[in-house]
């Protein structure tokens, strides 16, 4: 941290507002801090999100923001603390956990609705028989014990011993099925169930994405990546490697740059090096590489959310309906998609933004994250 000028490491118990927080590659965010400074800064916000990919951040982007408990990427930033402790976004969300009340499972709910009609019953079998015996027999005492024995024995005595048997049984087949069910209110629950929701990307997949399809504007053709490409499918797998980082981190930028090496024959990339880039921002968000070699061939690649790649690039109406249509057949089926472009630009006059340039629409690429080998099994 820096406080009054000086850079030194307190604990984080020690952070007040005001001070200046700086995190680099590997640390554990420890306030809340509107960002003021920083170097290819990218954050796992999957503590507070649930998305598994780093975000880029700046100061001029748009949630310029960092957050307590969320771990550095990349890069480096500088914050101003903005909040501590119960204040900041992780902790709002752990106060708002322990004001959440207990829920009464399904089943317990439908045991305690049987009960009331049960005792609703046996009163009435009660003062049935109370009124019967009394009015034959004249003895108040007689009369009330028969029927208070009566109206008892309708409420069964082995409720209790049967659903607890019942849940059991459950824990025992979950047991079986590799299931550890620390309380008994899962299995209710469990059974009662008729929708579960999960989290995809990383907890029930493998979080290791595999080309699936490419679609080709050219030719407006939508096909599977082969070991052995050649013309517009080579060039829309080509540009979309570019427009990925030299050395990728990111699941799906590492798939776009082994299809590249297995298609090829003669590899491109140690002849290119990186002289500009835009990092991703943008709504839709989209990234931008500049990649040039010795002799001053030079490679525009720009990669994102398709709707972001066609507001940069220049299409008719009919390229537009069919770039619409592959992406409703193509994210039908859950895969993930990229929009891939490519331009041309000469001197070292960057424009300031990315979407000032006007780009050559080239295709999209389908991303799927395949389900972990053990349910499949299930």
């Amino acid at each position: 941290m820096i406080r009054n000028g000086t850079v030194a490491e307190i604990n984080s118990e020690e952070l007040v507002l005001g001070d200046f927080l700086m995190v680099e590659e590997g640390t554990v965010i420890s306030a809340d801090g509107t960002i003021i400074h920083s170097n290819d800064f990218s954050v796992n916000e999957s503590i507070l999100t649930g998305e598994s990919l780093s975000v880029f951040k700046d100061k001029s982007s748009t949630d310029n923001q960092v957050y307590l408990g969320c771990t550095v990427a990349s890069g480096l930033a500088v914050a101003t603390v903005i909040a501590i402790g119960n204040e900041t976004k992780l902790g709002k969300i752990g106060k708002s956990l322990e004001s959440i009340k207990e829920e009464k499972t399904p089943l317990e709910l439908q045991i305690g609705n049987f009960v009331k009609k049960m005792v609703i019953a046996g009163a009435v079998v009660f003062l049935i028989v109370w009124v019967i015996n009394y009015l034959q027999s004249k003895n108040v005492i007689d009369s009330l014990l028969k029927a208070l024995t009566l109206a008892m024995s309708i409420l069964p005595e082995e409720i209790p011993v049967a659903f607890s048997t019942f849940m059991a049984l459950g824990a025992w087949r979950l047991m079986k099925m590799g299931i550890v069910v620390k309380q008994m209110k899962t299995v209710e629950t469990l059974g009662s169930a008729t929708v579960i929701c999960v989290d995809k990307t990383g907890t029930i997949t493998e979080n290791k994405m595999s080309l699936a399809k490419l679609f080709v504007l050219k030719t407006g053709q939508t096909t599977e990546p082969r070991q052995s490409m050649d013309g517009s499918e080579l060039e829309l797998v080509r540009t979309a490697m570019f427009a990925s980082e030299p050395i990728p981190f990111d699941p799906m930028e590492i798939a776009l740059h082994e299809t590249y090496t297995t298609s090829v024959q003669s590899d491109e990339r140690p002849d290119y090096s990186l002289v500009h880039e835009y990092p991703l921002n943008g709504k839709p968000p989209m990234m931008t590489h500049f990649f040039e070699t010795k002799d001053g061939k030079r490679v525009v690649a720009a990669k994102g959310a398709p709707e972001a790649i066609m507001n940069v690039s220049i299409l008719n109406d009919d390229e537009k309906k069919l770039i619409n249509e592959a992406i409703k057949s193509l994210a039908k089926v859950g895969y993930r998609l990229l929009g891939v472009a490519e331009t041309e630009f000469s001197g070292s006059s960057f424009p300031e933004t990315q979407q000032e340039l006007k780009f050559k629409f080239k295709g999209i690429v389908a991303f799927y994250d395949p389900p972990k080998a053990i349910l499949n099994q299930c």
